[in-house]
């Protein structure tokens, strides 16, 4: 076929889909950018388009939020595409090995990640539609994926309030109540989750379902749209400074390609944007950044406007912007994207090819040894990304030893968990292990240290040989026995890692009365630490059906449990003495709204919820007042800024409850409300100033500043593992530092705590914020009266992923009484 005929097709099938299909705005009955679309006008859009042209579009529900809405993916490209979809996914993949014979791109375009910066789904819906119209010959060496809505749950919230609260017609003036959304704002998800922060960790229903058809498709290009500040013009590739080392200069090149021609566009419109600043690739965790540790290249593209902007408000140098502008902005970059990327098909896939093959990493291997539970724990999470693992043999390693920090050797065994570099996700391998990732720059954007060996609690040893392992698969599923039979005097387990905890908390979820040992013991052959729990036969005598009970939950959780004839110990305190107390049943409750942050508010109710299933009553600031705090054991204060939250008789009333026998957990900025000053003995630490006074010019500035900054960096602390805060760790703890408080010791109950000079293992410090966190409390208790305040400076739950902190908070909700 001649080019004019071809040509003519292109034009005749370009026509009659333009006939047959509805736009948006026809589709919706308003005009595109004249309201918000709820998620399931959204839904009803692309449905109606996959029924319509059927052999261009294919829908998939790939799974559920917390609130039921689904979450889509939406296919689209040629007939002939469409028509050998499968084909074309198979042999991509394929690439991975170096022998697939695809030649199509593969573009996927993620919309709404933050549920408030809503204009994307709706720039999504317009693009989809003029893909399959105007622009559909970029449709023919290219096949488009869109997720229309990552959190549709955050862009109801949002779009619902806005809705709501909007001014009829709309008011463009920034005072206005609908550009001041309230404390949980549409951001995120149910749980208060940043999903932008998750694509490494999983922690989320969003992110475990949509990673699943990623690693299906792992696409050539992925692009994750954005807002940001009202007044900040457009954002796209190339990304800032640092980009990990492993970035390939294909990938660096390709997003200046990029950046190119969305500026041909935005230069014709007379549209502001910028390039490379501010949004780095470092923190693995991102939209864009996983895309890239795994072959793509990976953009976030930023407009301006964000939950502030609803359908227009002015800017500070007097312009009006308009959702309809910004629409404007993220259709004409999705286009380009997928322009460019149809135009390159051939050298996407060859140099798709090429980050698969050529790898030359200093690490080969990385070998973990520690509490099964914990190595489980981090199986699960490699299973779900399609990291390749193995288990060791006897024998011995040598290497960079994390614990460390310097070249060691360490024992293998049966139970070591090995992980090379020798498997198709090599590259996310060296960025998800790797003891220290390299900075080019200080000033990032994220975390720069987060490595899964500090994090899931392992001992591990970096090799650069490449260490043999069998069994290569999934996570050990099978079930272990346990000797739980009538008449025994006592069943015994231990107390090491979150899947203890959760067996504890059904335990008492179900009427199960249990005791933990204060000191180590053995008996009958057995030796146990301090926090192993004890389910007696005389403390149970009330419950009907004690023993089957006690099995399915020790069958549920897969717990060993052994069993004992007496409670007369070997060695330690008999099971009557006062070292083995009842662990309580405690009623938790948790500040939410005002002076608390979101982010963290929803790391402690997802864990309650979704990770250790204890109930938990959220009590709002606006109402705490009226609520009789002695109905509850326990108070979780979460970060935040509290300013003057806890006024005299406010904070009176709390330290009344607490001499009582309450207890309160303070955590991040919530101490600063508790300071020595207010009562309690938690005081900042003072460090000294600077005595050299000179002036710096002001483009040094911001570089000066981040002495004073932690960017998320790994210190090792020192564990007094006597103390029940800290049962079922060892004697030294590698915390996430996310600031640069730092608090003085207490003068008793110091758990885990920085010695003097102590510096990072991996990820930035700044010397100045060095200084002052340098010999400071991380985790405490202060006895007040007859009750507890417990002090977690770090957050121990942070994004959910740091799994190693997690029994901190278990221990401080069963342990310290």
């Amino acid at each position: 076929m001649n080019k004019f005929l071809l040509s003519l097709c292109l034009l005749s099938g370009f026509l009659l889909s333009a006939q047959q299909l509805k736009s948006p705005s026809e589709f919706l009955g308003y005009e595109l950018g004249t309201e918000f679309t709820r998620h399931h006008e959204v839904v009803d859009y692309y449905e109606y388009l996959a029924k319509e042209v059927p052999k261009r579009v294919k829908l998939t529900v790939y799974g559920q939020t917390n609130e039921r809405r689904p979450l889509l993916l939406v296919f689209v490209s040629s007939e002939e595409n469409m028509a050998n979809l499968e084909d074309i996914r198979t042999e991509h993949v394929k690439n991975t090995q170096g022998t697939g014979t695809n030649s199509k791109a593969i573009v996927w375009l993620s919309y709404n990640v933050h549920g408030n910066e809503s204009v994307s789904t709706e720039a999504s819906m317009k693009t989809i539609y003029e893909l399959l119209t105007k622009k559909s010959a970029y449709l023919e060496d290219a096949v488009v994926i869109i997720d229309p809505c990552i959190n549709p749950d955050g862009r109801d919230r949002y779009s619902n309030w806005y809705n709501q609260y909007k001014n009829n017609p709309h008011q463009v003036d920034p005072n206005s109540k609908e550009h001041h959304e309230g404390w949980w704002n549409g951001r995120s998800n149910h749980y208060m989750f940043d999903l932008n922060r998750d694509w490494a960790w999983l922690t989320q229903v969003e992110s475990q379902q949509r990673i699943k058809v990623y690693n299906e498709w792992l696409p050539h290009v992925h692009v994750d749209f954005h807002e940001q500040g009202v007044d900040n013009p457009y954002y796209f590739a190339p990304a800032a400074e640092p980009y990990h080392e492993v970035i390939t200069d294909f990938q660096r090149n390709f997003q200046v390609t990029l950046g190119k021609n969305h500026a041909k566009y935005f230069d014709a419109n007379g549209w502001f944007y910028f390039t490379k600043e501010i949004f780095d690739l470092f923190y693995p965790s991102y939209g864009d950044t996983y895309p890239t540790y795994n072959g793509a290249i990976g953009m976030t593209y930023e407009q301006g406007g964000s939950g502030r902007a609803g359908l227009g408000i002015i800017t500070k140098i007097g312009d009006t912007l308009t959702l309809k502008d910004r629409i404007a902005h993220h259709f004409t970059t999705g286009l380009s994207t997928v322009e460019v990327s149809s135009k390159n098909a051939d050298k996407l896939n060859t140099e798709f090819q090429k980050f698969y093959k050529n790898r030359n990493f200093k690490y080969n291997s990385y070998v973990l040894n520690g509490d099964k539970d914990k190595v489980d724990a981090l199986k699960s999470l490699l299973d779900k990304h399609k990291i390749e693992y193995g288990m060791g043999s006897r024998g011995s390693v040598k290497g960079f030893e994390y614990n460390t920090g310097g070249n060691g050797s360490m024992p293998v065994s049966e139970n070591s968990l090995v992980v090379s570099t020798n498997q198709t996700k090599a590259t996310l391998v060296k960025v998800l292990f790797e003891p220290k990732a390299k900075l080019s720059d200080s000033l990032t954007y994220d975390i720069t240290a987060w490595s899964l060996p500090y994090a899931y609690g392992l001992d591990a040893i970096a090799s650069t040989a490449l260490i043999s392992s069998s069994n290569k698969g999934g996570t050990n599923t099978s079930g272990v026995q346990s000797n739980i039979s009538e008449g025994n005097y006592a069943h015994i387990t231990d107390w090491n890692s979150m899947k203890d905890a959760r067996f504890l908390a059904d335990l008492l979820k179900n009427g199960i009365r249990v005791r933990t040992a204060h000191q180590p013991f053995s008996i009958e052959g057995d030796s146990f630490d301090r926090g192993s729990l004890i389910i007696t036969k005389g403390d149970n005598q009330h419950k009907d059906n004690f023993i089957p009970i006690l099995r399915n939950i020790a069958k549920k959780h897969n717990k060993s449990m052994i069993s004992s004839s007496t409670g007369f110990v070997d060695s330690g305190k008999d099971f009557g003495s006062r070292y083995v107390q009842m662990v309580a049943k405690p009623k938790v409750a948790i500040l939410s709204g005002g002076p608390t942050s979101t982010l963290r508010f929803g790391e402690i109710w997802h864990y309650f919820e979704q990770q250790l299933h204890y109930p938990l009553t959220v009590i709002d600031n606006e109402y705490v007042d009226k609520v009789d705090l002695d109905d509850y054991h326990i108070l979780i204060l979460p970060g935040g800024r509290y300013g003057d939250f806890f006024k005299e008789e406010k904070l009176g009333l709390l330290k009344n409850w607490v001499k009582k026998g309450g207890k309160i957990i303070a955590m991040g900025g919530a101490i600063d409300a508790l300071d020595g000053e207010k009562g309690f003995s938690i005081k900042k630490k003072n460090t000294p100033k600077d005595t050299v006074n000179r002036p710096m010019p002001h483009k040094n500035a911001q570089r000066e500043q981040i002495k004073k900054a932690i960017t998320g960096a790994v210190f090792r602390t020192e564990v007094d593992n006597t103390h029940p805060l800290a049962y079922g760790y060892g004697k030294q703890y590698f915390t996430l530092k996310l600031g640069s408080n730092g608090y003085q010791y207490l003068e008793n109950g110091n758990a885990v705590y920085l010695k003097n000079n102590a510096t990072p293992v991996s990820g930035f410090a700044g010397s100045e914020a060095q200084k002052k966190v340098d010999g400071s409390l991380i985790f405490g208790v202060e006895q007040f009266g007859q009750g507890q305040v417990i002090y977690m400076v770090d957050n121990p739950l942070f994004r959910g992923f740091w799994e190693n902190g997690k029994l901190f908070m278990a221990n401080a909700l069963f342990m310290v009484d």
